[in-house]
C-alpha cells in the first residue's frame, strides 16, 4: 500500500468491507498485513501480529465484538470476483486452498472439502478468506549478499545458502529480493547474472498470474509455478539449465534427495526452512542428510526480536559466525 488502500486489492471486495477499511487511519492502511474475511463474524485486519477490528462508525476497534459483521453475500461477491463469475476456471486453486490475484496478493480459503480417493478435490461452500497483502521490499538483501559470495580462481561464485527462520519472520521476502540480485548480478560483489529457476510450489516467490510473475525477479528467472518443490527441481534441472535454484521450506526427505541431486549437476542452491536455531535444523531426521555432505555453505539465521527481518546470524560452511547481530540489532542488515 503506498498513499491510499491499493485499488488492485479494493476490486475484490464488497463496497462496505472497502468503505470500513478506506476509512481507517493511513498508518494503518498502510501496515495492513493480513485481512480476515470471515462469514457471520466480524472483518478483521492483522498488523504486525496485532488484529484490529474496523467498526460501523468509521473507526476501529481492539474488541472484536464491535467490528463490522460479514454476510454469506460476502462470501458469493468474493468469490465471484476472483473467479470472474467460473468457479471450475479456478477448481485447481480452490484444490491448492489459495488464490494468487493481481497485484501479487493471495487470497487463502475454507470452507467444505470434496474428498475423492481421501484426496481433497477442491473446495465449496467457501465461508472463510485470508487477504495476504504482497509487498516487494526491493533492496533488503543488498547488504547481506556479499556475505554469500565468494572468489574463487578470480571470478565470483554464489554460495549455497539456508535461510533459517520461525514462521513470519520475512524469510520468503528475503529469499525474493536476494532471488532478484542473482537474476540482475551485482558490480558490488562482482557476480554476473545468473540464469536462476524457482519452484514457486506456493505462488508465494514470484506470486505468477497465469504464469507471469507479479514480482520483479529479474531478467534471468524461470518459475514453476504451483509446483511440488522436489519434483520442480528435477525439471528444472532437465528443461531449463539453472545456475541457481531457489525455492521454500525445505522439510520432507523428497526434498532432500532433489537437493542432492540438483548438487551432483552442479547446481547452485538457494533455499529456506522452518526453524529457530541451525541446531533445530540439524536434528531434524529428513534433512540429516544436507549436514553430512554437507551442502550449504552459508547459513542466515532469521528472527523479528528487532522487528520483522532482523538478522540475527550469518555461518559459513563450518558453522561459524562471518555476521552476528549487534546489541541493537539490524534488520536486514
Amino acid at each position: 500500500m503506498a498513499k491510499t488502500m491499493r485499488e488492485d486489492l479494493l476490486v475484490f471486495l464488497p463496497q462496505h468491507i472497502r468503505q470500513a477499511l478506506s476509512q481507517l487511519p493511513q498508518t494503518l492502511q498502510n501496515s495492513i498485513e493480513e485481512i480476515r474475511i470471515r462469514i457471520q463474524r466480524p472483518l478483521e485486519v492483522i498488523i504486525q501480529n496485532q488484529s484490529y477490528y474496523p467498526t460501523e462508525k468509521g473507526s476501529y476497534s481492539m474488541s472484536w465484538q464491535d467490528g463490522i459483521m460479514t454476510s454469506q453475500e460476502d462470501a458469493l461477491k468474493i468469490m465471484n470476483v476472483i473467479s470472474r463469475h467460473s468457479i471450475y476456471a479456478i477448481e485447481e486453486e480452490l484444490r491448492r486452498g489459495y488464490i494468487t490475484v493481481q497485484g501479487g496478493h493471495r487470497i487463502g480459503i475454507a470452507g467444505r472439502a470434496v474428498v475423492e480417493e481421501g484426496r481433497i478435490k477442491h473446495l465449496k461452500d467457501i465461508r472463510s478468506f485470508n487477504i495476504r497483502i504482497a509487498r516487494q521490499c526491493i533492496g533488503i538483501a543488498e547488504g547481506i549478499l556479499k556475505f554469500l559470495i565468494e572468489q574463487r580462481e578470480k571470478k565470483a561464485y554464489f554460495c549455497n545458502t539456508l535461510i533459517i527462520s520461525p514462521p513470519r519472520c520475512g524469510k520468503t521476502t528475503l529469499l525474493r529480493d536476494l532471488t532478484r540480485m542473482l537474476s540482475y548480478g551485482t558490480h558490488k560483489t562482482g557476480l554476473e547474472g545468473q540464469k536462476v529457476g524457482v519452484v514457486d510450489e506456493r505462488s508465494e516467490i514470484a506470486s505468477c498470474i497465469e504464469g507471469i510473475p507479479q514480482n520483479d525477479l529479474g531478467p534471468r528467472v524461470d518459475v514453476l509455478d504451483a509446483c511440488p518443490k522436489a519434483e520442480g527441481m528435477m525439471l528444472l534441472i532437465r528443461s531449463m539449465s539453472p545456475d541457481i535454484i531457489v525455492t521454500d521450506e525445505i522439510g520432507s526427505v523428497e526434498d532432500t534427495r532433489a537437493i542432492l541431486e540438483a548438487l551432483h549437476a552442479g547446481v547452485y542452491l538457494l533455499t529456506s526452512a522452518h526453524g529457530f536455531s541451525l541446531e533445530d535444523i540439524k536434528s531434524r531426521p529428513s534433512l540429516e542428510s544436507l549436514f553430512q555432505q554437507p551442502v550449504f555453505e552459508r547459513f542466515i539465521l532469521l528472527s523479528k526480536r528487532n522487528g520483522v527481518g532482523t538478522i540475527e546470524a550469518i555461518y559459513d560452511k563450518n558453522q561459524k559466525p562471518i555476521y552476528q547481530i549487534k546489541k541493537e540489532g539490524r534488520i536486514y542488515a
